[in-house]
């Protein structure tokens, strides 16, 4: 009879499942094998068996592990000690094979051989190693070229899309900035001192592919001011072959298009930059010369006030290296959050108890129009106890 009767289900269907992954490590090492086994008896029994315990970590650096125990017996879980490592990605999830195998070796080495590529932050999630094996895995990480993220009260691993590595809209060069971001704040990274966490994050246009409106603290978002190019000739060559631009034009949101049948014309100042033209004619429509980045602030999940969609405090900024202006910027943001937040307060839920004026003042930024508070959205509803029982 298996030992994992819940867990087998789970392999089971026509998609991968992380679980026939989990028992291939477990069939070489014991210490995989009990971590599997707590997942069953956690499912069998409706408990988690996780605990936090303590603050562990390596030397020199207060983020990039976190502590996990369990609360099984030791006739259960020999190793109670099974701490997560999140190592920071490079730009824009750009690997070779060399690389990913060296650093399995590594995880198979000092851990239970889990990763999960990648966290919700990005970062890479090794999971599962003792106290007494933290700090030569660190080591050896380090010597072939990853380093920990974030994690904690400190600046999370920042994250970016592919931007110019293989997009076509990207109006910045999420890489880079990624790259010179990081450098610029790795003190702020790896030594929590701020009241919670500080999430950034890069997109290279509008379409904004890794979600920063929604999930950054400071959003970064890659966009033009001037008009958007269109190639006419790649346009009649859409509709020749079926596209009805007309339909186009009129799911414009702002009403920024006009078709009449042989050009399609676009009214700059009614344009909003949404995409939606872009991504329907990706032949025939680019964006413009003159790019720089907009800045969100406050993009959250529910904690205290609930979730928060992205303000815009930059309407435009121009993003050249050495990326100063928008160095200086960041500086000034952290330095208010960390002398007004209290604990567990995140940027946006700040800027909400004090309001944008105190905020705006502090940092040395001019009010302007495109700073507004609604429209916003939820993405989060959650169901009360009854309203469950009416759905049954």
């Amino acid at each position: 009879m298996s030992e994992t009767p819940l867990l087998d289900e789970l392999e089971k269907g026509p998609w991968p499942s992380f679980i026939k992954e989990m028992k291939r490590m477990a069939a070489v090492k014991p210490y995989a094998k009990n971590v599997l086994l707590q997942l069953e008896r956690s499912y069998k029994e409706k408990v988690t068996h996780w605990k936090h315990g303590g603050i562990v970590g390596v030397k020199g650096y207060g983020g990039g592990v976190i502590g996990r125990y369990s609360d099984l017996p030791s006739d259960v879980m020999p190793t109670p000690e099974v701490h997560t490592l999140r190592v920071a990605q490079p730009a824009g999830w750009f690997y070779s094979t060399k690389a990913l195998r060296k650093l399995c070796d590594v995880w198979e080495k000092y851990g239970t051989g889990f990763i999960n590529l990648h966290g919700s932050t990005g970062d890479i999630i090794l999971l599962g190693a003792t106290t007494a094996a933290l700090q030569p895995c660190f080591e050896e990480l380090t010597s072939i070229g990853f380093d920990l993220g974030g994690s904690g009260s400190d600046v999370r691993s920042l994250s970016c899309c592919g931007g110019p590595a293989f997009c076509q809209w990207s109006c910045i060069d999420t890489l880079d900035i990624y790259h010179e971001l990081t450098m610029e704040f790795q003190d702020e990274i790896h030594r929590p001192r701020f009241p919670y966490k500080f999430k950034i994050k890069i997109s290279g246009c509008p379409n904004d592919c890794v979600a920063a409106l929604a999930r950054a603290d400071l959003a970064i978002i890659g966009t033009w001011r001037d008009s958007i190019k269109i190639d006419q000739d790649a346009v009649r060559e859409y509709a020749k072959q079926g596209v009805n631009i007309a339909a186009v034009a009129a799911r414009c949101p702002p009403q920024a298009l006009e078709w009449d049948g042989k050009e399609l014309r676009v009214i700059p100042e009614d344009c909003t930059r949404c995409m939606k033209c872009l991504g329907a004619l990706p032949k025939a429509i680019l964006p413009g010369d003159d790019r720089g980045v907009t800045i969100l602030l406050g993009g959250k999940a529910t904690i205290l006030q609930g979730a928060f969609l992205g303000w815009v405090i930059v309407p435009f900024m121009k993003a050249e290296k050495p990326y100063t202006e928008l160095k200086n910027l960041i500086r000034k943001i952290l330095d208010w959050w960390d002398e007004n937040a209290r604990t567990r307060e995140r940027i946006g839920e700040l800027v909400y108890r004090l309001g944008m004026r105190n905020f705006l003042k502090a940092v040395g930024l001019p009010p302007v129009p495109q700073m507004v508070y609604v429209p916003r959205a939820n993405p989060y509803y959650f169901w009360s106890p009854e309203e469950l029982e009416e759905v049954k």
